[in-house]
């Protein structure tokens, strides 16, 4: 008889309310290790909500979420977040700083280096081998002002993966970039999950064209609500996307990469 392995996330019946209104409601999802999964939903369905929920920022009011094994309520959330790596483009990165120095600030998750703080050679060595997987190890000396913004993506990746986190999220990590930066992006993304192949993500975003080919399972979530969840080919069809964003859109998939037109 072989035995469940424990969920790197669990939602059961969560609902979220803030000032009598439900942000979420009666949510619940698994995600596995090794399972890379996209939360995709209009502007305003909630992504940001539930990313936030399953990265232990909030708590739920009704239901219960695990996050890698801890029930939230009954564990020290700052401690937990340790453990989850949080790539967000929009996060404050010191502007002087090298992108080096700025995966390294992964560390100690802080916006600069820490005075009097050093990484040891072990740590600094698994940084430069990040940031050569994310394909920018020419810019390591290059502060962080005059990097593109697919360069700041890849190396806030490299930045998030530095501490060896169970679980990885994304927050529209392809946003404000163009077609090349995105293509960059989404290969590193692919290469990543193949080389940490216990690594469990979730990648929230509301365009189709940036998922990445290697994703395995997809939720789709609208007013507050999970509508579809599991393997990615039974998620993302016509009907369920067409559903999700309200509008009629006709969904095609191609060489493992997605494309959505209007219906």
């Amino acid at each position: 008889m072989t035995t469940e392995s424990p969920a790197v996330l669990r939602a059961d019946n969560v609902d979220l309310v803030r000032n009598g209104r439900y942000l979420l409601r009666d949510a619940t999802l698994r995600v596995d290790e090794g399972q890379h999964w996209v939360l995709l939903g209009a502007n305003g369905a909630g992504k940001s909500t539930l990313l936030s929920l399953l990265g232990a920022f909030v708590h739920p009011t009704h239901g219960t979420v695990h996050v890698l094994g801890h029930r939230l309520g009954r564990v020290d959330l700052r401690e937990l977040r340790t453990h989850i790596g949080h790539v967000d483009p929009r996060l404050r990165v010191e502007p002087s700083l090298t992108l080096f120095e700025s995966v390294l600030t992964g560390l100690t998750n802080t916006p600069d280096i820490i005075p009097r703080w050093a990484a040891s050679e072990d740590e600094a060595a698994h940084a430069r081998v990040l940031i050569d997987s994310m394909g920018v190890r020419n810019r390591s000396e290059s502060p962080w002002y005059t990097l593109s913004q697919g360069e700041r993506g890849r190396a806030l990746i490299a930045r998030a993966l530095l501490a060896n986190p169970a679980l990885l999220l994304l927050d529209e990590p392809a946003t404000g970039l163009d077609l090349a930066a995105r293509e960059q992006l989404l290969t590193a993304m692919d290469a990543l999950r193949a080389d940490h192949p216990a690594l469990a993500s979730i990648l929230v975003t509301h365009h189709l064209e940036e998922i990445p080919a290697s994703t395995t399972h997809a939720v789709l979530i609208r007013d507050g609500k999970i509508t579809a969840h599991g393997v990615v080919e039974e998620v993302i069809t016509t009907k369920n996307i067409s559903e999700c964003f309200d509008h009629p859109i006709v969904i095609d998939r191609r060489n493992g990469r997605w494309a959505a037109t209007a219906g």
